[in-house]
């Protein structure tokens, strides 16, 4: 009972080892995260991408990664201002995917009617 508080003995804390201050290791590996979205059948295809503040560019798809950041070529920004909508070329860009909204192939992009307009009598 002489030694209590001075660190010796076998229930000293700060202890050596490779466990020091970590909880008990876990003996298996886990499981490979698998990307949400497969877009390698959109590589060198023309995409459409709208990002949160409202921005929107077009351009082939030239790679990506597991956090959806995207390389695009050939881009094109639709501004949109309040008197006329024009475009913007910006060549080469790298995309941030956490500022992404909406991936959508332009091959096959059609303008529909809003079925949730009232019409009008």
């Amino acid at each position: 009972m002489a030694d209590r508080g001075r660190g010796g003995g076998r229930g000293a804390r700060g202890g050596t080892g490779p466990t020091r201050g970590r909880g008990p290791q876990p003996s298996m590996d886990k499981p490979k995260r698998e990307a949400i979205l497969d877009l390698t059948k959109y590589v060198n295809e023309r995409i459409r991408v709208k990002f949160a503040g409202g921005r929107e560019v077009t351009g082939v798809l030239k790679g990506f990664d597991q956090l959806l950041n995207l390389v695009l070529d050939d881009v094109v920004e639709d501004l949109q201002n309040e008197s006329e909508p024009s475009t913007r070329q910006l060549g080469l860009v790298v995309l941030r995917g956490p500022t992404i909204t909406l991936l959508s192939p332009v091959d096959g992009l059609e303008e529909i009617a809003n079925p949730f307009t009232q019409q009008e009598a």
